[in-house]
């Protein structure tokens, strides 16, 4: 499917890339207010972040934006967070709490379920394939979760978010080892904040398919944009010497996470 970018590696490891695309079929653009067609809350150069880190890793990428669909989160539309602000599966607001598209313009319930079709469920099928396929071969695999966020959002979170923001579910998600690995790793890196399980616990995907006890492991790691852009608002650029530094920690992770096999 032309939306879906898939890369298949040679190891247990596995990139979900949920919120890196930035197209829109133009149907849902024209029904976007100006905010919505800023497209703020894109997980800005991601892609190009990760690209290159570990070239075994498998990599699954849409390129569809989330305010078509959030394939993050619960294809049900149930909260990933109960009385904490949040956006939905077809957001309606942004990460400021405003409005993204034209009165009237919003999507109806057969549009949700049209959209939950067309890309969320694709994008799904072949996450699950893929892990499936790793496993198979190896075991057991690891999904990866990439995503990044504005560090100050008010309406999502009080102060500013540290770099790193490892979430597991509260260790539901994988072995303690890989959580402890990936801690240590975020901890330890000098110059940089991290958290584990703070406001971003993991979204749906890495709780959905975080089951250890079945040879499946995941751990979302959510970084502070700050980290690598020049400044955290439009044209969102790339900082290619923040980046750098940004990557070698990553790529520590991701070596750490090649080299782990279930004791």
């Amino acid at each position: 499917m032309s939306f879906l970018d898939i890369t298949r590696g040679d190891s247990p490891l596995v990139l979900g890339l949920p919120h890196t695309g930035t197209d829109l079929p133009p149907q849902i653009y024209d029904a976007l207010n100006d905010t919505g067609r800023a497209l703020a809350d894109t997980d800005w150069h991601i892609h190009q972040l990760y690209d290159g880190l570990f070239p075994g890793a498998t990599t699954v990428r849409t390129a569809i934006h989330r305010y078509a669909i959030d394939v993050n989160r619960d294809p049900s539309g149930e909260s990933l967070y109960p009385g904490q602000n949040t956006t939905g599966l077809c957001p309606l607001i942004d990460f400021d709490g405003n409005p993204i598209y034209r009165s009237g313009q919003e999507p109806s319930a057969e549009d949700i379920i049209h959209r939950r079709e067309t890309w969320h469920d694709p994008y799904h099928a072949a996450l699950e394939a893929e892990l499936a396929r790793i496993r198979d071969r190896y075991g057991f695999a690891i999904l990866y979760d990439c995503h990044s966020i504005r560090s100050g959002i008010p309406f999502l979170f009080d102060g500013r978010l540290p770099d790193f923001n490892i979430g597991t579910n509260e260790g539901r998600t994988c072995d303690p080892s890989i959580e402890s690995a990936v801690t240590e790793i975020c901890a330890s890196a000098v110059g940089y904040t991290a958290i584990l399980n703070g406001r971003f616990k993991g979204g749906w995907t890495t709780r959905h398919y975080g089951r250890p006890r079945e040879g499946i492991h995941a751990i979302q790691m959510e970084l502070a944009q700050s980290a690598y852009l020049t400044d955290e608002a439009p044209p969102w650029r790339y900082d290619p010497g923040k980046a750098a530094r940004l990557r070698n920690t990553l790529a520590t992770i991701l070596n750490t996470l090649l080299r782990w096999r279930p004791t």
